[in-house]
């Protein structure tokens, strides 16, 4: 079993293109896993309680059950217009989940894991958490991550954080891939060493925040957040579920094969917090799940001089990308492909409306559909739309053949190491190449040569072949594109094939192709 998460997005805003990078690069992950006949299980979801919500309701003058219903209708949308195909959905508010969580609360508290102190401080709003002089910069203040801070003093429960720190740097520092990739690891090592004596605050007290799951050991305080949110991968996977559940077997989906965050939420609270939490509960070594770290899209800024470098995207600058709008505009298959080719897992991008569409134009409308176009035509035309048998080989036709083997072994190696935007420069070089090789054969010269049909029919024959190949080795990523090439190519067949069934020949002689119409129409501004 696969069983991969993505961060449940948290619901005072609505959905960016960040989040839709995230979602989309965990959907082209379990498809991919599937394609490699892998039984996949893939939840995503939202997180409804804590202040900011309340906050952002009381705003609104709704109540936060209203508030939280609204705002996960929109990301539900956004998720439906990607194409996301996810097996399980999780909301906090959700009765099994409260349950779940409110059992840990139990057991920390009964085993002694949990704790009250007063405690006088610094408090991160945006975070909704307490803060010490460790999370001060160089400069002694607290940075921008933080958003506004101020002084409280007042009562909560504690996690003993401190007690299982030591455990984790041992496991970080032996795991080879604790954190994907390998260069995040320095950052979770030094943030364990800031947390070597820091307790967790877990609660927060009702006469200032309501909106959350209550401590089962004491009703005048809520659950932290982030508490709350992280048990998500555990309760909606079965843990602990009741005989009547309709959850997943626990057994079967843990540990998570990986836990797929974005690199704001590496520190601490997934590669720390959550750690500790699941030691903590009494979950092994061998039960303790990767992180996959993705980076940030940023806004690429333009001048009257051209570039000028890019910025951070944020609701206060007014220049977050709606992803919903982006697939109304230039549709699903454009923004998948561009949202996991343009960014190497791990890494930042500048997102840029302009690439979006040249890769679009260029590695599909030009590559991939220009050479599925003259495929099925030239097919129909000269061949009746049938694939014909044919002895004729040349050297150009058993290149390409061995080029198939090449870029399935690059292909699979990406995108076993999540490395999908290289798993796709391997696949249009493969495309590219086959677009070389018509070229060169010139089909629409040798068709009019009666003594070179034999010729003709395998040209044409390895055409459409790398087409099908092509269609099936995408799919993880435009999946909708994918099935409009494979039903022209009336081979529903390839749909049900696994990675490793992949070999020339996965259409046989005497197929019959469908009526051939463009499957990626070029993107043209408005400007152009």
């Amino acid at each position: 079993m696969f069983y991969l998460t993505t961060a449940i997005d948290y619901t005072n805003g609505a959905p960016h293109i960040g989040h839709a990078y995230e979602k989309v690069l965990a959907d082209v992950i379990a498809r991919y896993q599937r394609l490699r006949g892998e039984e996949v299980y893939f939840l995503t979801g939202v997180d409804q309680h804590g202040q900011k919500v309340q906050q952002t309701a009381e705003k609104d003058g709704v109540n936060p059950a209203t508030y939280v219903k609204r705002v996960t209708k929109g990301f539900v949308n956004a998720w439906d217009k990607l194409g996301l195909e996810y097996d399980g959905w999780a909301e906090t508010t959700n009765s099994e989940h409260q349950s779940c969580v409110q059992g840990i609360l139990q057991k920390l508290y009964d085993e002694g894991q949990i704790y009250k102190k007063r405690y006088t401080g610094h408090y991160s709003i945006r975070q909704e958490q307490f803060l010490t002089d460790k999370e001060r910069n160089e400069d002694g203040e607290f940075g921008e991550e933080w958003g506004e801070v101020e002084e409280r003093d007042e009562e909560n429960y504690y996690f003993k954080l401190s007690e299982h720190v030591a455990w984790l740097k041992d496991l970080v520092e032996s795991q080879e891939d604790f954190v994907i990739p390998h260069f995040r690891k320095a950052d979770v090592i030094n943030a364990i060493e800031r947390s070597i004596d820091t307790d967790l605050c877990i609660s927060r007290p009702k006469e200032r925040l309501r909106w959350g799951i209550e401590l089962p050991f004491d009703s005048d305080f809520v659950t932290f957040v982030w508490f709350d949110a992280l048990i998500n991968y555990i309760s909606f996977a079965g843990y602990n579920k009741a005989a009547d559940s309709s959850l997943p077997d626990f057994e079967k989906l843990w540990p998570a094969s990986i836990h797929i965050i974005g690199k704001d939420i590496l520190v601490p609270s997934h590669s720390i917090y959550w750690m500790c939490m699941l030691h903590a509960i009494g979950f092994s070594d061998q039960q303790i799940p990767s992180l996959l770290c993705h980076g940030w899209w940023n806004i690429k800024k333009k001048s009257d001089q051209g570039n000028a470098g890019s910025e951070k995207m944020s609701k206060s600058l007014g220049n977050v990308v709606d992803p919903v709008e982006l697939v109304d505009t230039f549709g699903q298959d454009a923004v998948r492909y561009y949202l996991v080719r343009d960014i190497h897992t791990g890494r930042d991008s500048d997102y840029d409306m302009d690439r979006l569409v040249m890769l679009f134009n260029t590695e599909l409308a030009n590559n991939l559909g220009n050479l599925c176009n003259r495929a099925l035509n030239m097919t129909k035309r000269y061949c009746g739309g049938v694939t014909m048998a044919s002895e004729y080989d040349d050297e150009p036709s058993q290149q390409l053949r061995a080029s198939l083997d090449t870029v399935l072994e690059k292909y699979r190696d990406h995108m076993d190491r999540y490395e999908i935007s290289f798993a796709l420069e391997a696949l249009i070089e493969f495309i590219s190449g086959t677009n070389v090789y018509a070229e060169q054969q010139k089909p629409w010269e040798i068709a009019k040569d009666e003594s070179k049909a034999a010729q003709l029919r395998t040209v044409l024959n390895h055409m459409v072949e790398a087409v099908a190949q092509a269609s099936v080795l995408l799919k993880p990523i435009i999946p909708t594109a994918c099935e409009r090439i494979q039903s022209q190519l009336n081979a529903p067949h390839l749909s049900e094939l696994s990675l490793s069934e992949l070999h020339w020949g996965l259409l046989p002689v005497g197929q019959e192709l469908a009526k051939p119409k463009p499957v990626f129409p070029r993107i043209q501004l408005e400007d152009q």
